[in-house]
């Protein structure tokens, strides 16, 4: 199952989507059914969904980004069955009412940061390039990562750092980027870095000191968790019976809420003890579809960032009506 693809973007940073053809082998069950691509990104995942889908078939793609969305229109220009939506997929609520549609046969969240996002030095999200230090995925919106470090307090900063990087040493990070900013200004992705590995007593093997403050800092700069337990809510509301989401996350914190949330919907209804209930309320309106998928190492092979990969996939039985959100 190798992706194997490579959709170059407008600046010429390409984009291989992880998991693609199994993300849509499990998605697509209805050639003639309406589908969301809540992660457009450079319109990979979409593209084989298009292909799998008839005339009667639809596809919206929903994307932060505006890079993204410049192909997205130009997708939507070369294929009359594909529309575009300019947004967080927390909005996939409002997204779907402005294309008038109440269910929808399949919703696909592939999470994260996109590689043209990573590889393109201007947008400032990796350590390994050096360059603003943005980490916007909209830069229309939101205080940039250098913005927000000029002016939070210690303790938020190390908060976040230990919250959305899972960081030991967050404490140390967040007193040196108070004490160095009083020197001067924390403005590029290489000052950053450099930053953290002075703060780091212990390195790890493998790994630069810097990736968790990057990812930390990058999953609050865009209100990643919350618009995932947001999109994840509003994406099962529209589920037609038979409906899927597929969801890949690319690290720990995004998986156990995908799969908490997942399990407690196909768990059903949690009910005190002793309460008679009919047959109806025990039956769950949601089921999992096999176990975690991860990517295999052909594909690994092809692109690396697909070790990280897990696929989690829900589906509407048609049993009930009533949602639950996650615990």
């Amino acid at each position: 199952m190798t992706s194997g693809n490579r959709q170059e973007g407008e600046l010429g940073y390409s984009h291989r989507s992880v998991l693609l053809d199994s993300a849509v082998d499990y998605l697509v069950n209805d050639p003639a059914g309406n589908y969301v691509d809540c992660t457009f990104g450079r319109g990979g995942h979409s593209r084989l969904i298009l292909g799998r889908l008839g005339e009667q078939g639809s596809l919206l793609g929903i994307d932060k980004d505006p890079e993204a969305i410049a192909v997205a229109e130009s997708l939507a220009v070369e294929d009359a069955r594909f529309s575009w939506f300019h947004g967080s997929f927390a909005e996939i609520g409002l997204a779907l009412d402005r294309r008038d549609w109440d269910e929808v046969n399949g919703v696909l969240m592939d999470l994260g940061v996109s590689s043209p996002q990573l590889d393109d030095p201007a947008r400032g999200f990796s350590f390994m390039r050096d360059g603003p230090l943005d980490m916007r995925m909209n830069p229309q919106q939101s205080p940039s990562a250098a913005e927000w470090l000029a002016e939070a307090d210690e303790k938020d900063i190390a908060d976040v750092i230990w919250r959305y990087g899972e960081e030991r040493f967050s404490r140390r990070i967040a007193r040196l980027i108070v004490a160095r900013r009083e020197e001067e200004s924390i403005e590029t992705t290489r000052q950053l870095a450099e930053l953290v590995s002075e703060a780091v007593p212990k390195k790890e093997k493998h790994k630069h000191p810097a990736t968790r403050t990057f990812q930390a800092i990058r999953i609050f700069i865009n209100r990643e968790l919350e618009d995932l337990e947001a999109g994840l809510q509003s994406a099962v509301d529209r589920l037609k019976p038979g409906g899927r989401l597929v969801v890949i996350s690319f690290h720990s914190l995004e998986d156990r809420l995908v799969k908490r949330f997942m399990r407690d919907l196909a768990r059903g209804p949690k009910l005190p003890r002793g309460i008679p209930v009919t047959a109806d309320q025990e039956v769950s309106a949601f089921r999992l579809i096999g176990k975690a998928s991860k990517a295999n190492a052909e594909e690994i092979s092809d692109n690396v960032r697909a070790r990280s990969a897990v696929m989690r996939v829900l589906e509407r039985t048609g049993a009930s009506n009533t949602t639950q959100g996650s615990a």
